[in-house]
């Protein structure tokens, strides 16, 4: 029995540290952006899913007329990390749409002609293609890191979850350098 309570004391002790450290670490400070007025979904308000490299993705709301900075905003402001040349800032954005703030790595697998590098983009950027969720992503990216590069965009054909049907709408959108 004293074990036992020596084992509670110390998980306590264990939790107290844990609250005390993520309290006092160093959070990196937001890039300004514009600042929106966020506050519960309404007829004048919108549903906006945000990820990538931003403070707090997720889905934020914000007024109708809100373009992709205010949806920024409205998560926190982006990361250290973020490209923000690679996303068009004054966008408007509409109820549901998904915006991913992409980083340097996921910024340079984007080709000039709007094709996805299938052998350097993280998953966020894998998401952006037709069909793509995040558990097909990760499982692109996990089999890429288990069996090398692709070399053809039909090695897709591989990856569990990617079929003939789920190939063809992603032929036109990605590319094998």
């Amino acid at each position: 029995m004293e074990r036992v309570v020596a084992l509670a004391g110390l998980a306590v002790v264990a939790a107290a540290g844990l609250v005390y450290v993520w309290n006092s670490a160093d959070v990196p400070e937001p890039q300004p952006t514009a600042v929106v007025e966020v506050g519960t979904s309404s007829d004048r308000s919108i549903l906006v899913h945000v990820s990538g490299a931003v403070v707090s993705p997720g889905v934020v709301v914000v007024p109708i007329d809100s373009r992709v900075a205010d949806v920024v905003a409205a998560a926190g402001g982006v990361s250290p990390a973020a490209v923000l040349e690679a996303i068009n800032l004054a966008a408007v954005v509409h109820d549901g749409e998904q915006i991913i703030v992409p980083t340097e790595t996921s910024a340079s697998a984007v080709a000039g002609d709007g094709r996805i590098a299938i052998n350097s983009a993280d998953a966020a950027t894998l998401e952006t293609l037709p069909g793509v969720g995040p558990v097909l992503a990760e499982r692109i990216v996990a089999f890429r890191t288990q069996n090398g590069a692709f070399e053809a965009v039909e090695d897709l054909l591989d990856v569990p979850g990617i079929g003939e049907a789920k190939l063809a709408s992603l032929r036109e959108s990605v590319r094998v350098p």
